[in-house]
């Protein structure tokens, strides 16, 4: 009887050290297997279980020095009480049987499953495990320190510092956790997101309208031309220039001229007072940086330039808003001047349009790491200026040149290229 009661004690404390085991192992993925950024975001609201969990995580050393002693020490245990067990029953080959029985047992219920369930439901095991551990590690502080103060000397051997991880993340790894954020953020909202994040790899030279296209105003030219102008003018704020572009004085506000015009109260010396300074911008400045600087510096409106203070183009709020939102007024590239889709399905293309833009009106993969226009594409590609009929392939696309104009391509006809067709 004695003997069948003391199996019976045994058994039961081999039941709930393998318990103990089960609660360390799944509380150890449970805790690291948590989303940081939620975990943030629920200690921000107050919930006492992301903020022990979150204290716990402050010093991973430390939580991970604590769940392996609680853990080794259970299964040590529960290994000699097995062992007891097995002498018990089966006398020395007991010993065998209870080792490889004990080794499944934790494998199957103490391990695997418990760390497999921790995995797929973190918080639900995390929250609760903390009440334990916290305290837990508060009773055994001075065990787990002298534990930590091994392995921490044994670490710093390796170049390795407890406090160097760092839970900062770059803008891939950003991209990365937004597009496998699936139906919890609309895809419209992922598809601007991205392209903020986007956008320190894009330059104002890539978006800018070029100086040919921009539409300025002469100061200098009569009144009568310079009214005409202003009525026909489709942008709100324009150039204004002596003679030529590289004479820029600054920025007029066509609301401004049209409200003199309309009380009959405008002339020169009153065009002049309301136009602003120039605001002059390098070429090469990301549109991250440029947003910031419109912002700061109370503009919507920019002159691009090079290093030697020259004209290129010019670049709105507009243009930077495009990059992220997408097209949000009428098309940029005006189907009647610069783009006319073919019965055949191919493109005639004016050498002067935007590359970017034209990939975004067509869902093209045009290369746009070079030359900003087709004009430049082309003539970056041959090294010369092609004579009418000369064909093409970049990539997935064969070019023919229809019209050259002055020394520039003027119109090139697009299409998607055939599998088996060769550059030519």
């Amino acid at each position: 009887m004695l003997e069948t009661t003391s199996l019976t004690v045994l058994f039961i404390i081999l039941f709930v050290l393998l318990l103990l085991s089960a609660f360390f192992s799944s509380s150890e993925t449970a805790l690291m297997s948590l989303n940081r950024y939620r975990l943030r975001h629920l200690e921000h609201e107050g919930h006492s279980g992301a903020i022990r969990a979150s204290e716990l995580l402050a010093r991973p050393d430390r939580l991970i020095g604590l769940i392996l002693l609680g853990n080794n020490f259970v299964n040590i245990f529960a290994s000699a009480i097995a062992t007891v067990i097995g002498v018990k029953l089966y006398g020395e080959n007991g010993i065998v049987i209870a080792t490889f029985a004990l080794t499944l047992i934790v494998l199957l219920f103490a391990e695997v499953t418990p760390k497999t369930l921790a995995a797929l439901h973190p918080e639900r095991v995390a929250f609760p495990a903390s009440f334990i551990l916290k305290p837990l590690l508060i009773l055994l502080y001075p065990l787990v320190w002298f534990t930590n103060a091994i392995t921490n000397r044994l670490l710093a051997l390796f170049g390795v510092s407890p406090d160097s991880s760092s839970a900062s993340i770059n803008s891939e790894e950003l991209k990365m956790a937004l597009m496998e954020a699936g139906s919890l953020i609309p895809k419209r909202h992922k598809k601007m997101l991205v392209s903020i994040l986007d956008l320190e790899k894009v330059t104002v030279n890539d978006v800018m309208i070029p100086r040919n296209e921009i539409e300025g105003l002469d100061i200098n030219g009569s009144l009568p031309e310079i009214i005409k102008q202003l009525s026909h003018c489709n942008n709100t704020r324009i150039p204004i220039y002596e003679d030529n572009l590289d004479n820029i004085i600054g920025i007029l506000h066509a609301r401004k001229a049209l409200h003199l015009l309309a009380q009959d109260n405008l002339t020169k010396e009153t065009l002049n007072g309301i136009i602003k300074e120039g605001y002059f911008v390098p070429e090469n400045t990301p549109l991250n940086t440029q947003l910031i600087q419109f912002q700061r510096h109370r503009r919507r409106t920019g002159l691009v330039v090079d290093e030697y203070g020259d004209i290129l183009g010019l670049i709105t709020l507009e243009d930077i808003f495009r990059e992220i939102v997408g097209e949000f007024t009428a098309d940029v590239i005006d189907e009647d001047k610069d783009i006319h889709p073919q019965d055949d399905g191919s493109y005639l293309i004016t050498g002067s349009a935007n590359i970017r833009e034209i990939n975004r009106h067509n869902h093209w993969k045009l290369p746009t790491d070079g030359p900003k226009t087709i004009n430049g594409l082309i003539l970056e590609f041959l090294e010369s200026i092609p004579d009418p009929g000369v064909s093409l392939r970049i990539g997935d696309y064969v070019i023919e040149v229809v019209q050259t104009s002055n020394n520039t391509i003027k119109t090139v006809r697009i299409r998607h290229a055939e599998p088996q067709l060769e550059n030519v």
